[in-house]
């Protein structure tokens, strides 16, 4: 177990594959995945680019998340929440995640990050407070929809999402701001 696993204390459930065109697995961001909003120099907060393959049968939709445990929260930080995609779907564009959501498939909904808004928000490390993981994980539901509401938090989200996980698929990418 890594320190702060985000799974940790979660049910076990089998894997499948999510890879990234944009970053490698345990690679760093790329300067357009850090926050614009937050003040980073160069940064865009524009959601990677994902694809995923071998879910298993009975894979009705996937949630997409992107959680960085080092934050210094008590909680985290959720920064992009997507839910109900549709199971015939296996790839997110570059920039999906904007406040429009124009990269996302009908029925997908954008659940408000802890930034408050419902969209992609970058990686925003607070100065010298070392390297983050950002944890994007893909998970394959045995429900074609969430029944929350539209403006549930992504912690209300993950405690519904918990019963309906069969599978997952996690590629973890890093960040810091040098001091």
């Amino acid at each position: 177990m890594t320190a702060n696993d985000p799974f940790a204390r979660l049910p076990e459930v089998p894997s499948f594959t999510v890879t990234s065109s944009t970053v490698a697995d345990g690679a760093r961001w790329p300067s357009a995945q850090y926050s614009a909003i937050f003040g980073i120099p160069d940064g865009q907060d524009i959601s990677p680019q994902l694809s995923w393959s071998g879910a298993p049968a009975g894979t009705l939709s996937y949630v997409v998340t992107v959680y960085d445990p080092d934050a210094p929260t008590e909680s985290g930080f959720w920064h992009w929440v997507v839910a109900d995609i549709p199971a015939d779907i296996t790839e997110l564009p570059e920039g999906a995640g904007d406040e429009a959501g124009r990269g996302l498939p009908a029925g997908a909904r954008q659940f408000r990050n802890d930034a408050g808004i419902a969209c992609f928000i970058g990686a925003a490390p607070p100065a010298g407070h070392g390297e983050h993981r950002y944890f994007v994980t893909v998970s394959a539901l045995d429900v074609d929809h969430l029944d929350i509401p539209d403006d549930a938090s992504p912690a209300y989200l993950g405690f519904n999402l918990a019963d309906h996980v069969l599978a997952r698929a996690i590629l973890v990418a890093v960040g810091s701001i040098p001091a």
